[in-house]
């Protein structure tokens, strides 16, 4: 396995993010220990979750099978760097109680120690804002996060699904207050969607923050979609957003391209899409989601391989992203 350190810290983590999110929803509890054992196994030792992941009634049931994986013992937890995150109503679904969701100082305070008890675990290690929240102000936000990281509760504070803008105001806020800020930025960016390139990585490069790219395969399609399609298979277990980006003609064109490329080469799509991400300046590693131990052993293979100029070039005329910033603003 390949490791990095995340962003400007001096954390090691691992080039592949093992993503929780179907432990509970999809995966028993067997299967998803299973799985973070092979994970661990392997070298795999960045583990992310969220405090609403298994979702409906079940929220925070994934952190509570994390919690119960680590309470076998045998190192599961000293060898695992753990994040989770912090924004969304945990209570029934429908409007929160008052301070019971996003981003007060209130309810940071009731979701970590929360979030700690699931885990059963007496600290995070990286920590972060599910989304932005524009009602609160970045000062109470930080003065919240300097309290846990005194108290040993959190080590380091990241963000997800935030713009450039919002982790320039985050860390600037922090700087004021002497405190480090956000060292990592989780967002959506893959082959198919590109961006994030425009101003969130360029942002978060300039900062020192690892980007931690979700939804690596864009739900699926560069996965092999079509040739699961035409196999019988379902592009996308249960959403079915694959399908649905499918019946766009101009994006079947794409990704029927995309396919056919890879198949020249003998590759796989999934893995190659992966691939690709880790060759991205300032990209820590793609967070992936497996439902079962054969989509782990995918993934992990993507660390291992290598893209050429060539295939590269062909990538970027398929899904051309666009182009450095700020000349990708121009008219």
């Amino acid at each position: 396995m390949e490791y990095t350190q995340l962003g400007r810290t001096g954390l090691k983590v691992s080039r592949i993010v093992l993503g929780t999110m179907n432990f509970g929803p999809q995966t028993d509890e067997p299967t998803s220990h299973a799985i973070m054992d092979a994970a661990l196994g392997a070298g795999v030792n960045f583990f992310d979750t969220a405090n609403v992941y298994g979702w409906g009634e079940n929220k925070g049931r994934t952190e509570e099978i994390l919690g119960s994986w680590f309470a076998q013992g045998g190192g599961r937890r000293e060898k695992t760097v753990l994040a989770t995150k912090v924004y969304g109503n945990m209570g029934p679904d429908g409007p929160a109680w008052p301070n019971h969701d996003k981003l007060s100082a209130a309810n940071i305070r009731r979701a970590v120690d929360a979030s700690l008890r699931r885990l059963r675990t007496d600290h995070i290690d990286l920590y972060q804002f599910h989304h932005v929240d524009r009602a609160t102000p970045w000062e109470e936000i930080w003065q919240a996060m300097d309290v846990l990281v005194q108290q040993g509760k959190v080590l380091y504070v990241g963000s997800s699904n935030h713009a450039g803008w919002n982790l320039a105001q985050a860390n600037e806020t922090a700087a004021r207050r002497g405190s480090m800020g956000l060292v990592s930025e989780q967002c959506l960016y893959n082959l198919a969607e590109r961006r994030a390139e425009m101003e969130v990585v360029p942002a978060a490069r300039e900062y020192g923050l690892g980007v931690i790219p979700w939804s690596p395969l864009h739900g699926g399609l560069l996965g092999g979609a079509i040739r699961k399609e035409s196999a019988g298979g379902a592009s996308r277990t249960g959403s079915g957003r694959a399908a649905d980006a499918l019946a766009d003609p101009g994006v079947r064109a794409r990704v029927q391209r995309y396919e056919d490329l890879l198949a020249q080469h003998g590759l796989e799509p999934g893995e190659v899409a992966l691939a690709w991400l880790l060759t991205r300046p300032g990209v820590t590693g793609p967070i992936v989601g497996p439902r079962t131990r054969e989509q782990l052993e995918g993934a992990l293979r993507a660390v291992g391989l290598r893209l050429d100029d060539g295939l590269l070039a062909a990538l970027d005329e398929i899904f051309p992203g666009p182009g450095p910033s700020p000349e990708a603003f121009a008219w």
